[in-house]
């Protein structure tokens, strides 16, 4: 055991360092994360989303995530076979995968696969890859349903009913190599197949729908910026609209429960904190400090939602924040880390303008003593706002299904 402790530790020291203003629990969260992730990819780089039956497999869409996010705390070797496992996966076979790659049986392939494959290979730097049939090969002809315009009529992360739903889109968008606007879906048509008072509804066509977390994805990963005021609207009114302490259902007219989920409330609060940054360097200060301030009540909820041991469930009881699912989930965790890191950025980075998929290619860390190993500095703001919160699911066919 103390073998494995100096592992792991020798491990997180190699880790690009959140900001000296972070606070202490937002370190402590981001340690565990990284080594949850850890954890749960193995040496051929097929990340499972949990570490029990019915979760220990690999969708695209979570070992992507986890891609994204072990690349921008600068593990970039630990990321790239996992980037290379998931272009070597038959994508239109199914929506699971065992470590093996072999397809699980029981569920169709889900129309953001190809996205999420795509944003892990740029993340990694794998380049050529964003023409899904240079990702998918023989696999991504017109029978396998999966080609950059073939969005619609699939299941989507709620993994439900197929159909025409707006993370699909964006993430097929992105895996076709270009903004929102071609084989099927226009950017100045966007407003007329997901949108309403001038936000992203779920799905096209249909404005009764309810609004979508997944309209945060249009932010990041799959950057659309036509789609950023709409996008930030959604997000705001979600966050507005939450009637519990520990984070946000997955979209309006959710039939789950009431319970909220980890994954949802942590990629809403990382692109609410991209948007905090676009909007402060452009002079938008109260659009800014709106942004910041919505991102900061998320965190406050995964902070909540977590285990004593910094855990993150799938889903938690709404009412006393209890693990409803299973725990940990490797996707909650990979976007508690692009949050963190989008919250707090390391004195240099916070020089950059964001980049588009939250990657930062120089090695470069904070220094000095307290930074290594001390108590963390912070300021008295950013404390009492993470602290500030108002008083404030199962899918109709579960992952374990």
């Amino acid at each position: 055991m103390r073998a494995a402790e100096l592992r792991d530790r020798h491990w997180l020291a190699r880790a690009r360092r959140l900001g000296s203003a972070a606070p202490r629990w937002a370190r402590a969260m981001y340690r565990r994360s990284l080594l949850v992730l850890r954890a749960l990819v193995d040496r051929r780089g097929a990340a499972v989303a949990g570490a029990r039956p019915g979760w220990a497999y690999v969708w695209p869409r979570d070992a992507g995530a986890v891609a994204i996010a072990l690349a921008s705390a600068g593990y970039r070797a630990e990321a790239r076979p996992i980037a290379r496992f998931l272009l070597g996966l038959d994508l239109g076979a199914s929506a699971r995968f065992y470590r093996s790659g072999e397809p699980v049986e029981g569920r169709s392939a889900q129309g953001d696969a190809s996205g999420w494959v795509a944003a892990a290979a740029r993340a990694v730097g794998i380049r050529g890859t964003r023409n899904l049939e240079a990702l998918t090969g023989p696999a991504s002809t017109p029978h396998s349903g999966l080609d950059a315009g073939a969005w619609r009529d699939h299941a989507d992360y709620q993994e439900g009913d197929a159909g025409d739903y707006l993370g699909n889109a964006l993430a097929a968008a992105f895996a076709g190599g270009h903004e929102v606007g071609r084989r099927g879906m226009r950017v100045d048509g966007a407003s007329r197949l997901f949108g309403t008072a001038r936000r992203l509804v779920r799905v096209a066509g249909d404005p009764d729908s309810g609004l979508d977390t997944s309209a945060a994805w249009a932010v990041r990963p799959f950057a659309q910026p036509a789609l950023y005021p709409a996008a930030r609207r959604t997000l705001l009114r979600l966050v507005a609209e939450q009637r519990n302490r520990f984070g946000l259902l997955p979209s309006e007219g959710w039939h789950g429960g009431d319970d909220p989920w980890t994954a949802p409330t942590a990629w809403c609060a990382w692109s609410l904190a991209v948007l905090w940054e676009i909007d402060r360097r452009a002079g938008r200060r109260q659009a800014a400090e709106t942004d910041r301030r919505a991102a900061l009540s998320l965190m406050a909820d995964l902070r909540r939602a977590s285990t004593p041991l910094g855990l993150l469930p799938e889903r938690v009881d709404a009412q006393t924040g209890a693990p409803a699912s299973t725990t940990p989930l490797a996707w909650s965790h990979a976007f508690a880390i692009l949050a963190l890191r989008a919250m707090w950025r390391s004195s240099c980075a916070s020089a950059q303008a964001p980049r588009p998929y939250a990657t930062v290619r120089s090695g470069c860390r904070t220094s000095g003593s307290a930074r290594r190993r001390g108590s963390p500095t912070r300021t008295g703001t950013r404390r009492s706002a993470a602290r500030r919160r108002p008083a404030g699911a199962r899918t109709a066919r579960s992952r374990a299904g």
